[in-house]
């Protein structure tokens, strides 16, 4: 079993995708999030070589938010594409990222996660509410690689 696999449990896994649908229902931006096992790149560097790869810079509205966890280096990264950026205070991304990281120093991954995943939804509804014509443009489920 490779470390990505033991990283999070199919149970973990199933309540981190559940957040997602939660998250997104406050909000018309798209959740992603991508786990793999080692990297030689920075966490952000990867973060946008994978945002693009899932191309999830291809939504309507530019409003995708990839969550980026490299497990054998224990880093992450989050990233939200032009349409967020364009529009959010530069520090955004700070008060989910310390919600993470503190729960990653526990060792309690899905819970970091699920917390992140759950904080970035509401804050995107300022710029990007949920709309009833919304679709869900990218999938929901944990991509790896």
């Amino acid at each position: 079993m490779s470390k990505t696999e033991d990283f999070l449990s199919k149970a973990e896994e199933q309540e981190i995708v559940h957040a997602i649908v939660e998250a997104e229902k406050n909000t018309s931006g798209e959740i992603r999030v991508h786990i793999e096992e080692h990297s030689e790149k920075s966490p952000l560097d990867r973060a946008q070589e994978v945002f693009f790869e899932l191309k999830m810079n291809e939504t309507q509205d530019r409003n995708g938010v990839l969550f980026y966890v490299c497990v054998s280096e224990k880093k992450f990264a989050i990233i939200g594409d032009k349409g967020i950026n364009e529009v959010v205070e530069s520090d955004f991304w700070n008060c989910t990222k310390d919600t993470i990281i503190a729960s990653f120093k526990e060792g309690k991954y899905k819970k970091g996660l699920v917390e992140g995943i759950l904080s970035a939804g509401e804050r995107l509804k300022k710029y990007f509410p949920y709309q009833s014509d919304d679709t869900n443009e990218l999938s929901n489920e944990i991509s790896r690689s």
